[in-house]
């Protein structure tokens, strides 16, 4: 039979992967990985990432035998090479939408073809295509809600998850004689050192890991997600994210086991939290979609204004900015979160608002610093959602939150950490405190510190910035800014 290539790239599962339906079509599948070390450097792994990769790649690998074929290197060289070798006539891969990736698989399709070699392209990724979702002059949306209700919602449904029968795989004898096979360890995806234990703990990285999260969310937490999602401190999200980075889960998977559940799109809308969850699904829609249409995103403001915005970038911001990746700028809110984030490679998503308000806004630190410290340490890190959550906090994106929205963590903490339960737990040297100075220890009376066994400065960090006088700093910067063209 013919041999059909199945390249796999963020679409890291069996169930619903278009690419391998499709393969499976032709007739036996030869089912590759190719770690592409010439991505640019803004797309270059993670720490985190790396490793979640790493587990990714063995759950697969056991879903298919054992069949997966493991290279390193530049796939435009590698690809080829894999069909001459292996006499595919064949080739699929889910799409991808990175700007360098987009570049990266014209290329090679255009080589294919050349070759007389069929290439086809899926959509295993995204629930609307961002191509196919346009305003009626023709233009792209750059406002979350016309997009999501007029753009999305109005079109056709999404598409149903397809069936994967069982792979025939190719001949396991083929050799490569210009290729070096390597195993998933090869790849030495895992950190060196053990900063990762508590990973484990928090993440079963497989197809059906994913499937038993989202079954999980949706029998014991969605109906309550448009309130629990914002209290750090409970279970009211479903920490589906790495998993939809990754493709271990689809996201027409998890759109139809809500719908499904819950008895048809309208009656599932008609449920608060229920229509609160579809429509984030629709927010990192939104997050490819300018990806896709603005694919400048990543590094540059949406909004030109901000170019000129005076970030600080002296010796001092250079200590806050480590403090902040640390967790030790004495703001417990924000602590907690950057130690969550280093512990557990996630961060609850109120949190994440937080602590980038606190970075972009309190010390005038770049987003992209920002950006960049989330993208090496989060498991989910993924260039769309990284970009535009960045963005947004900052102020610099489309459809942002207003640069004068500044949080004050202090109110944020106690507003949705009211116990102090999620500081306690990352912050443990503050947990004998009162719940009335958890969120603000340098308020507490000397013999209050005493009782709690605290001496700030020496057990817990005073706060790095003053926030009223910050808060007043920012909005100055900022209003220098406002009448640039």
């Amino acid at each position: 039979m013919t041999q059909a290539l199945v390249w796999f790239r963020q679409d890291l599962r069996i169930k619903d992967n278009p690419a391998l339906a499709n393969a499976n079509q032709i007739g036996n599948v030869l089912p590759v990985y190719i770690f592409d070390d010439t991505v640019p450097e803004e797309g270059s792994m993670g720490g985190a990432s790396r490793w979640f990769l790493h587990h990714a790649l063995e759950s697969l690998n056991k879903a298919l035998d054992n069949k997966l074929l493991i290279f390193k290197g530049d796939p435009k060289e590698i690809i080829p090479s894999l069909c001459k070798s292996a006499q595919c006539q064949h080739v699929f891969w889910n799409r991808m939408y990175e700007p360098w990736a987009i570049s990266r698989d014209s290329i090679i399709k255009t080589t294919l073809k050349s070759m007389d070699i069929n290439a086809t392209s899926s959509n295993g990724s995204l629930l609307w295509e961002p191509m196919s979702v346009l305003k009626k002059d023709g233009t792209p949306y750059k406002v979350y809600t016309p997009f999501y209700k007029n753009g999305c919602l109005k079109q056709a449904p999404p598409r149903y998850p397809v069936n994967t029968h069982h792979t025939k795989f190719a001949e396991s004898s083929v050799e490569f004689p210009d290729l070096a096979r390597l195993t998933i360890s090869d790849l030495q995806l895992l950190p060196k050192i053990k900063w990762d234990e508590k990973f484990y703990e928090m993440w079963d990285v497989s197809e059906n890991g994913a499937q038993d999260k989202l079954a999980h969310f949706i029998t014991s937490s969605i109906d309550n997600y448009d309130e629990q999602r914002n209290i750090p401190s409970v279970e009211g999200t479903s920490l589906l994210s790495p998993y939809l980075h990754f493709g271990l889960i689809s996201p027409n998977q998890t759109w139809y086991a809500v719908v499904d559940a819950f008895e048809g799109i309208d009656s599932a809308k008609e449920r608060k939290g229920v229509g609160v969850y579809l429509s984030e699904l629709g927010w990192r829609e939104f997050s490819y979609y300018l990806l896709f249409h603005f694919n400048h995103i990543q590094r540059e403001n949406f909004n030109s204004k901000f170019n000129i915005f005076p970030w600080k970038n002296d010796t001092q911001s250079k200590q806050d900015l480590t403090a902040w990746q640390t967790g030790n700028t004495g703001i417990p809110i924000v602590d907690a979160g950057m130690r969550e984030l280093y512990k557990t490679g996630y961060m609850h998503n109120r949190v994440r608002m937080i602590v980038g308000s606190f970075l972009v806004k309190n010390l005038l630190i770049d987003w992209r610093r920002g950006e960049r410290w989330f993208w090496d340490c989060l498991v989910d890190a993924d260039t769309a959602s990284n970009a535009a959550g960045w963005q947004w906090v900052a102020g610099s994106g489309a459809d942002a939150a207003p640069f004068f929205r500044i949080f004050n963590p202090i109110l944020q903490g106690e507003k949705f950490d009211k116990q102090g339960e999620y500081v306690k737990t990352y912050c443990p040297e503050l947990s004998n405190l009162p719940n009335k100075y958890i969120h603000k220890p340098w308020d507490a009376p000397p013999i209050i510190l005493a009782e709690a066994g605290i001496t700030l400065g020496e057990d817990y960090p005073h706060p790095i910035a003053d926030l009223s006088a910050t808060r007043k700093r920012a909005l100055d910067a900022y209003s220098s800014i406002k009448k640039a063209v």
